[in-house]
């Protein structure tokens, strides 16, 4: 959602623009994507594990008579592997992928709320060194004294489904 704000002060326009984020748990670290990526949350169910698949790639679910994989964001951020609570659930997203949209599932520990940041609230992300891979995150929010990482669930899925390709045909080619 986006608000445009014009204010005439000295003749300059002020455009603030305001987001909203789901928020979700992986350990103790708060996450948080955009709403408009989000379809839906589900609780978690049992996955059908696919063969040759990365570890993170916990599976495919039936979502109303589709096939949708299923990632296991903890272990794609190279957390613990996530085991299944009354709060573990599957946020439904909708990604583009090679120019196409496309239906994929999260894995969270727990949803926590809707919130609406605005631009001033979101800082870019930090530079941590060349050895860390940061791509897939647009920001730090701050809401409550706390932060919250805001991903970019596009190159998420993005690389884990271009890692899982490599895996295949590495595979492949070793046998």
């Amino acid at each position: 959602m986006i608000k445009a704000e014009r204010r005439y002060d000295m003749a300059v326009d002020v455009v603030t623009e305001t987001t909203q984020y789901l928020t979700f748990k992986l350990e103790e670290e708060m996450f948080a994507l955009e709403i408009a990526k989000v379809r839906e949350v589900l609780d978690f169910t049992t996955t059908t594990k696919v063969p040759q698949t990365p570890d993170y790639m916990r599976g495919v679910i039936n979502l109303r008579g589709s096939v949708v994989p299923v990632l296991d964001l903890r272990q794609k951020f190279g957390m613990a592997r996530a085991e299944k609570t009354v709060n573990t659930c599957v946020i439904i997203v909708e990604v583009e992928l090679d120019g196409e949209k496309v239906v994929m599932g999260a894995m969270a520990d727990a949803v926590q709320e809707v919130l609406d940041l605005e631009a001033s609230q979101i800082e870019p992300p930090p530079r941590i060194g060349t050895r860390l891979n940061i791509d897939f995150l647009k920001g730090m929010g701050k809401h409550n004294d706390q932060f919250i990482i805001i991903l970019d669930i596009d190159r998420i899925f993005a690389g884990a489904t271009a890692a899982a390709s490599e895996d295949v045909e590495d595979q492949r080619l070793s046998a």
